[in-house]
C-alpha cells in the first residue's frame, strides 16, 4: 500500500466540539470491542501513533488517537481562552471525549496508552476515572518523582508571590521569536535526534508532524498557556501524588515502558517509580529511546498487546 495513503487513512481526521474547542482525533477499528484512547507526548500530535493503531485495530480494539488542546490539528487557545493547560484540562478532555465519543458506541472500560506527556495525561485520568479506566501503559512517565508522602508546603505569602511572578515571566517572554528561530534553526530535527536512538526513523513524516503545529499563528500563545499552567499546578496534579493516589486502591493496572538509552527522561526514573510503587511493571526496552512506540512499534505493539491480552479487569 502506498505509504502516503496509508497515512491518510490511519490518521483520517474527525473533529469533536470541545466547550467551544475545536478537538482533532482519529480512530482505526471503531466498531471493534475494546476502546483504547492513543495520547501523545509534548510537541506531537495523534499522527505520532502511525505504527500502532492499526496494529490493535486488527486485534479487536477501537483504536482512538487524540490531539491533545494545544497540539496537532486542535485548536490552540491562549491564557484568554482557556486560563491555563496541563494535564488536568487535558484529563478533562480525555474523560469528555471517552463520555461524548466513545461512550454512545462502547461501553467497554478504556485502555490508556501513553507517551511522556500523555502518560501523565493518563494517570491523571487513570485517578478520576478510575472505574472506567482497564489500564494504563506510559511510555515513559515524566515529571518529578518523589519518594516520600509528606506535602511540601509553602508560606501562601510567598507561594503566590511566586506564581505572580512565574507568570509574568511567561506572559512577556519572546515565545513567538523562539519558535520563529526554533523552526528556521533546525532545533526541531536536533531535538528529534535528541529523543531517538535509532535515527534512521527520523523521517521527513516524523519532522512534518512535529513542525506544523508550530508554524500555526496560535502557537506561542498556546504555548504560554501551557508553560503557565504546568509551572503552577498544585501537588494533586503532579506524578508522585497521583501515583501514590492510584496506589491506594490498584484498581488501575499499570505497565511503565521504558527506553535503555531514554537522554529526555532517564532510566533511573522509570527504575525508581517501579521500586517505590511495587504494583507497578516496568518493562525496559534495550536500544531504544524515549520514543519506543515509533522507534521499535513491533516490540513496542506486542509488549503492550500481551499486557492487555492477560488483564483481569475487563
Amino acid at each position: 500500500m502506498n505509504n502516503n495513503f496509508k497515512e491518510k487513512k490511519i490518521n483520517f481526521p474527525n473533529y469533536w466540539d470541545w466547550n467551544g474547542i475545536k478537538v482533532c482525533w482519529s480512530v482505526s477499528g471503531e466498531e471493534n470491542k475494546i476502546p483504547i484512547i492513543f495520547l501523545h507526548g509534548f510537541g506531537a500530535s495523534r499522527k505520532h501513533w502511525r505504527n500502532n493503531l492499526e496494529y490493535f485495530a486488527k486485534r479487536n480494539c477501537a483504536s482512538y488517537s487524540l490531539d491533545l488542546v494545544g497540539f496537532g490539528d486542535s485548536d490552540q487557545p491562549g491564557i484568554r481562552q482557556i486560563g491555563k493547560l496541563n494535564n488536568e484540562i487535558w484529563c478533562n478532555q480525555v474523560k469528555d471525549f471517552i463520555a461524548q465519543v466513545i461512550r454512545p458506541k462502547n461501553s467497554g472500560k478504556v485502555i490508556l496508552i501513553g507517551n511522556s506527556l500523555g502518560s501523565l495525561v493518563a494517570l491523571t485520568c487513570a485517578v478520576s476515572l478510575e472505574n472506567q479506566i482497564a489500564t494504563v501503559i506510559a511510555s515513559p512517565l515524566p515529571d518529578q518523582i518523589q519518594e516520600n508522602k509528606k506535602s511540601i508546603t509553602k508560606k501562601s505569602l510567598f507561594k503566590k508571590f511566586q506564581n505572580r511572578l512565574i507568570r509574568i515571566f511567561f506572559i512577556f517572554f519572546p515565545l513567538e521569536i523562539i519558535l520563529f528561530l526554533i523552526t528556521k534553526l533546525g532545533v526541531i530535527k536536533l531535538g528529534l535526534n535528541s529523543a531517538y536512538f535509532k535515527k534512521g526513523n527520523i523521517d521527513r513524516e516524523l519532522i512534518d508532524l512535529v513542525t506544523k503545529p508550530v508554524l500555526r499563528r496560535t502557537s506561542a500563545r498556546s504555548l504560554r498557556a501551557m508553560c503557565i499552567g504546568m509551572s503552577l499546578r498544585s501537588e494533586k496534579f503532579q506524578a508522585s501524588y497521583l501515583l501514590r493516589k492510584l496506589s491506594d486502591s490498584k484498581k488501575v493496572p499499570f505497565l511503565l515502558i521504558w527506553g535503555e538509552k531514554d537522554n529526555f527522561i532517564p532510566l533511573f526514573v522509570g527504575k525508581k517509580i517501579a521500586n517505590f510503587h511495587r504494583w507497578v511493571k516496568l518493562k525496559i526496552v534495550s536500544n531504544s529511546g524515549h520514543c519506543i512506540h515509533d522507534e521499535d512499534p513491533s516490540i513496542f505493539n506486542k509488549i503492550s498487546y500481551e499486557w492487555i491480552r492477560d488483564l483481569k479487569t475487563f
